[in-house]
């Protein structure tokens, strides 16, 4: 795994981003473009990580911070790095990232039809918590 690089992203990197998502990642979200992504590196620089093998994307995970909660979303990773230490690469550096901001407990936002995902998310020592459910309201610009 040491030939595995992790950095944040920078603004050059959205439309690469963009593009990985739509093979790597299951689903899809209202923010997917590339104003929304900009506004979040712009935002918070370190949110965006990145996993980088041989100079190739191979995994994204964004770990926001608010001050109060540490939120995981779109961990993703290209079908030919599966199973090679990247997720567990990029949750270990998003959990650096929030202890050192201060934060306390993380949660991640996992499809529930993403079975697949489930297992690794277990493995991460990471579980539903049954008595919530999401509420979603989109907003307009």
């Amino acid at each position: 795994m040491s030939d595995l690089r992790i950095r944040p992203a920078a603004l050059p990197d959205i439309d690469p981003v963009l593009t990985f998502w739509k093979e790597a990642a299951e689903g899809t979200s209202i923010s997917d473009d590339p104003g929304g992504l900009a506004r979040l590196i712009e935002r918070d620089p370190a949110s965006l990580l990145l996993a980088e093998r041989a100079g190739d994307l191979a995994g994204t995970v964004i770990a926001g911070f608010d001050g109060w909660r540490c939120h995981l979303y779109r961990l993703a990773v290209h079908p030919d790095h599966r199973r090679r230490g990247v997720a567990t690469a990029l949750l270990r550096a998003a959990e650096e990232r929030f202890v050192s901001l201060g934060g306390r407990r993380a949660d991640a936002m996992v499809l529930d039809d993403n079975a697949s995902a489930h297992p690794a998310w277990r493995a991460a020592g990471y579980g539903p918590e049954p008595q919530w459910s999401r509420w979603v309201r989109p907003l307009e610009n």
